[in-house]
């Protein structure tokens, strides 16, 4: 309903605009025609609102089998008991990322960490050197509660995720 108010706001000022100054011309005859107004339409809005984006995601569909055609599961309904949680991204996917730095260093990122982050860091060193062979190094920030990964995980990462229920 506030857009309304915005739209009526704007509108007003629009008819003002609209007015010619009153020293326009010197004749009396163009001084004094009269200009139409603006009509303000509130039946016709609904056309407007459909063009407004919606102002948060809506909840994703109930499916009847997962994963959907395009991939995507849901987290697990009781979270599981871990000392940490790996919350979703506002569009309802996981928060692994690939990033490059310094033109060619590949990482992977995980972000929106809840918990104890150094627990996470240790069973992800565990994970990728069971797939990988090899430890691979790390870079946890307390702050903001991201982990980065050296090399592209993002895909092994995401998986791992899933199983764990999140």
């Amino acid at each position: 309903m506030a857009a309304v108010g915005r739209w009526r706001r704007l509108l007003v000022a629009a008819r003002v605009a609209a007015r010619p100054p009153q020293n326009y011309c010197s004749s009396s005859s163009a001084a004094s025609a009269t200009y139409p107004g603006v009509v303000e339409s509130t039946e016709e809005f609904k056309f407007v609102e459909r063009l407004i984006p919606p102002a948060t995601v809506p909840v994703p569909p109930k499916h009847d089998r997962y994963p959907t055609p395009s991939g995507w599961c849901p987290p697990r309904d009781p979270p599981p008991d871990l000392p940490y949680i790996v919350r979703r991204s506002r569009m309802h996917n996981l928060p692994v990322y690939t990033d490059i730095t310094h033109g060619n260093r590949k990482m992977t990122v995980i972000r929106k960490i809840e918990g104890d982050i150094w627990t996470l860091e240790k069973e992800v060193k565990d994970f990728l050197t069971q797939t990988c062979g090899k430890t691979p190094m790390t870079q946890v920030n307390e702050v903001t509660m991201i982990l980065r990964v050296k090399g592209y995980f993002d895909k092994e990462l995401k998986s791992w995720l899933l199983e764990k229920g999140f």
